[in-house]
């Protein structure tokens, strides 16, 4: 196999791939990635079995082929490359020879025939734009729980529908839910489990084109194919029951606090810094006109913090783990939250404040935090 291609063009696709490729693995060709020349382009294969991406750029095929070399190596030895292009060869003994101007290396590889065969897409069921699958993610992704044992918490539930497409997480102690309307909707419907790692990357492949760019979806009895243009990234499932959110979300949470995030926010951050280092546990107490946040500490002090809320209930206090309240503040970009409460004993929920004729609601982004004991 003999191709020259683009040094920038390389660095790209390759950087794309390092997310998937196993970094500890008693498998090592899982630590190579797939180079094939195929045409007028060059293929990029990486996959540590869960998960597995596909990428492409032009290249000048001379030889057609397929060898395999350690991704990492390779890719950080390319950058340091001069911008110029780039001439591989593979030699009979799977070592790669690469060429730029006066540069002549030689990385060891191994045998294309060890690396797995990823599977090919079946026929598409749905479509979403690169920016509602970008904001589902980022509104959902840090609930997930971290948990090896709670394998079936280790991803987001993903439920694709006619008219619109859902994405819920939890790890038990708080649940992330958001609801997008599509405007055009021609999907057919769909759930599956999706692991954590995979919307990661898929987050990555998403930010690489526009908003309104759509990918293309697939699924097989063990796998999700989510297609970028010309890259694929293909996840195993998550198997298992995904706990019934509907019956999490609050139906009777009436009193309901108004407030600037920017306001809460910096409150909650300053009065964190003398909350328990292990439970993050603060104290909100909510009352006509004022929410206080305040925490304290036999190691660390005190400290507490007042906040204007048009908030007209019933004077409550509840504790709450104040990373939580905060992961949800950093995920959205309205300008206000809602808190709504039902009782101190009760389950909370936040919300974006959105206007009455606001543009976005048709999409529905609802975050439970459970109360702490304190």
């Amino acid at each position: 196999m003999e191709f020259t291609v683009s040094k920038s063009d390389l660095v790209r696709e390759l950087g794309l791939s390092q997310g998937v490729v196993e970094k500890k693995t008693t498998i090592p060709i899982l630590s190579n990635v797939l180079i094939q020349a195929e045409g007028d382009r060059v293929f990029l294969t990486a996959t540590d079995l869960e998960l597995g991406i596909r990428c492409s750029c032009p290249a000048r095929v001379k030889k057609e082929g397929a060898g395999t070399i350690p991704a990492r190596r390779l890719l950080d030895y390319v950058r340091l490359l001069p911008d110029a292009d780039i001439t591989f060869k593979f030699l009979e003994n799977h070592w790669a020879s690469i060429t730029c101007g006066k540069s002549k290396t030689k990385i060891a590889g191994m045998s294309r025939e060890s690396f797995p065969e990823l599977p090919e897409m079946p026929e598409q069921i749905a479509e979403i734009p690169y920016g509602l699958l970008a904001s589902l993610i980022a509104r959902t992704y840090f609930a997930i729980s971290l948990e090896e044992s709670r394998f079936t918490l280790n991803g987001a539930l993903l439920l694709v529908k006619p008219e619109g497409v859902t994405m819920v997480s939890t790890d038990g102690h708080r649940l992330a839910f958001v609801d997008q309307q599509l405007a055009d909707p021609a999907n057919k419907s769909f759930r599956a489990l999706v692991p954590r790692k995979a919307m990661n990357e898929i987050a990555k492949l998403a930010a690489e084109g526009t908003p309104d760019q759509k990918a293309h979806l697939s699924s097989d009895d063990n796998h999700l194919f989510f297609q970028f243009g010309d890259r694929l990234l293909i996840t195993r499932k998550l198997t298992g029951n995904f706990p019934d959110y509907e019956r999490v979300l609050p139906k009777e949470n009436e009193h309901i606090a108004r407030m600037s995030k920017a306001e809460i926010r910096s409150a909650i951050e300053r009065v964190a810094q003398f909350a328990d280092e292990r439970s993050r546990a603060i104290r909100v107490r909510f009352e006509p006109g004022e929410v206080r946040v305040f925490s304290s500490s036999v190691e660390t002090g005190e400290s507490e913090e007042s906040v204007s809320t048009e908030y007209q209930g019933p004077a409550m206090e509840i504790g709450f783990n104040a990373q939580y309240l905060l992961d949800f503040m950093r995920a959205i970009s309205q300008d206000e939250v809602a808190f709504s409460l039902k009782d101190e004993k009760s389950a909370g929920e936040l919300q974006p404040w959105l206007p009455a004729g606001d543009g976005t609601q048709s999409q529905s982004y609802r975050y439970v935090v459970m109360p702490m004991r304190i």
